[in-house]
């Protein structure tokens, strides 16, 4: 499969710009993990599983999916039941988010191109983690003023019953919540899981690998093209790029 590009015909509709939060908008993914993985392993020591993760092991198996998912998966690898899932996911939240907290800061080469962005389009963020870890990132980051929280939509939170990236669920309720079509909304994310969810949901997509880790940036490219992104992108910059031409000309018709 090979990557068709932003075309006029695909830009032409678009109102909205649907980002995914972790590893797209900050680097989070790999702090968020190192936090996760002591919450993991106490989780699959109570479900008597005999096993411990690394957290560079959680993130390979992880990325793209919240713990619920991933939890639920561990699990029925394991051929066990999941004790308490609620509880293991208010504690896995917390100590990610204290973390991500600390971690996270503001970055320039994200919050200008983004600024210039949202002059023409309305921002989003589409994400499989929960709101409080959100807000947790996006005060650490200066991104509450571009994505307020009353434009964050969380498949942990913000639906009817909690689910996870593959499944398209989040992107068509942030659509319906924006008044907008699927085609209206161009999705930016950085894993296959979410790349497939946005996909899968009829919105247009953006593959982004600007914190994916370098050595494995090929590969990455690779799977989004699959998973159906119209094309991948290394910097918030190169997206603005190919965007704002096309958004200042159709500003000014």
């Amino acid at each position: 499969m090979t990557a068709t590009g932003l075309t006029a015909e695909v830009l032409a509709g678009v109102t909205a710009l649907l980002c995914d939060a972790d590893d797209n908008l900050f680097p989070s993914e790999a702090p968020a993990f190192e936090a996760s993985v002591e919450v993991t392993n106490r989780f699959l020591a109570a479900c008597g599983i005999d096993r411990q993760v690394t957290a560079e092991e959680l993130r390979a198996e992880a990325t793209g999916k919240n713990f619920r998912a991933t939890a639920r998966d561990l699990a029925a690898a394991a051929g066990v039941e999941v004790p308490d899932l609620d509880s293991w996911v208010a504690r896995e939240q917390e100590a990610v988010t204290a973390h991500l907290r600390a971690a996270l800061t503001p970055d320039p080469a994200v919050t200008g191109p983004l600024t210039e962005l949202g002059r023409h389009l309305t921002l989003a963020a589409v994400s499989s983690s929960a709101l409080a870890r959100l807000e947790g990132s996006f005060t650490a980051t200066g991104l509450t003023g571009l994505l307020p929280a009353t434009r964050r939509y969380s498949a942990e939170d913000s639906l009817p019953t909690p689910t996870s990236k593959p499944d398209p669920a989040v992107y068509l309720h942030a659509c319906r919540e924006l008044g907008i079509s699927p085609a209206a909304g161009l999705a930016v994310e950085d894993s296959v899981a979410g790349a497939t969810a946005a996909v899968r949901a009829g919105c247009p997509t953006v593959g982004n690998v600007v914190f994916v880790p370098p050595a494995e940036r090929d590969r990455r490219r690779a799977d989004l093209v699959r998973a159906g992104v119209l094309t991948v992108i290394g910097s918030w910059a190169e997206l603005a790029d190919q965007l704002l031409p096309v958004l200042r000309e159709r500003a000014a018709a």
